[in-house]
């Protein structure tokens, strides 16, 4: 089991990588559209790093590239290390340098972007905290490993937590109806759009790696039952592609509204019900 989690997290930027292609292959065929080819990350990927990279200055580039080494470093400590709440804590730590480097420039679309970047930290962390306690009140265990290794089923325990966490996944990945921070046809991009070149794919493969943090949560709700969690996953993937292909960008008022009054309660009403069961009745 150990190995098995290295190797996902030291691989995560190619694992993310081709769910990221899958993606864009199974989004394309719900357009009815054909499409670009599963290794096509990989190719921008070699075409953005060939690009000269223009940059705004210093920090701001150096803040791109912590973003990333910092979100890959968030999926090591998650998935290896003893505390997942370890991993959550550092995953708000590297959307932070994306916000301090939107932050560091003169563009409004970019400043704006980190704005919003705040509120989706606002909405996301509190129901992937609550998922953290659930996961522990279940099994017993802050561990990875051990969550994993659990016999039963989690999910039949934290049916509203998960819930909680699929709807707010659009949020994580910033895809529609949450797509706040990067808002494509008002602010362009957001507090990445002063990126370019070499300093641009590092954003772009840190949302890569993003993709395998959001299902290896999802894999935790099925414990030990390693094909369900992949059955669950690709149910999860296809809602969420069909989610984003179907509804229009809310405003960060509808977001912060529906995660904080609908979903928080949801997860915490779970969380409050499965503590009461478990440690008082």
């Amino acid at each position: 089991m150990a190995w098995m989690l290295e190797t996902i997290a030291i691989l995560s930027p190619i694992i993310g990588g081709f769910i990221y292609g899958f993606e864009r292959v199974v989004k394309a065929r719900m357009q009815n559209r054909q499409g670009p080819p599963l290794l096509q990350p990989f190719y921008d990927f070699i075409k953005l790093v060939e690009k000269r990279a223009i940059q705004v200055h210093s920090f701001h580039s150096m803040m791109g590239l912590a973003f990333f080494f910092a979100t890959w470093f968030t999926l090591a400590a998650f998935l290896c290390g003893p505390n997942i709440l370890v991993g959550l804590f550092l995953h708000i730590l590297a959307l932070a340098f994306l916000i301090i480097g939107g932050f560091s420039v003169l563009s409004p679309y970019s400043v704006m972007g980190s704005l919003r970047e705040i509120i989706h930290l606002m909405c996301v962390e509190p129901i992937l905290i609550l998922v953290a306690v659930g996961l522990f009140l279940v099994t017993g265990s802050w561990s990875v490993r051990d969550i994993l290794s659990y016999s039963g089923l989690p999910i039949l325990y934290l049916p509203l937590v998960f819930i909680a966490f699929v709807l707010i996944i659009p949020a994580i990945l910033k895809k529609s109806p949450f797509d706040i921070s990067e808002a494509h046809q008002e602010i362009i991009g957001g507090p990445e759009i002063e990126y370019s070149g070499f300093f641009y794919e590092a954003i772009y493969t840190a949302k890569w790696i993003e993709y395998v943090f959001v299902f290896a949560i999802v894999f935790l709700f099925t414990g030990v039952h390693w094909w369900l969690g992949l059955a669950l996953s690709l149910l999860v993937f296809l809602f969420i592609n069909a989610l984003d292909n179907s509804t229009c960008r809310a405003n960060f008022h509808q977001m912060i509204k529906f995660a904080w009054f609908v979903l928080l309660p949801l997860a915490a009403l779970n969380i409050f019900v499965l503590a009461l069961w478990r440690y008082v009745i």
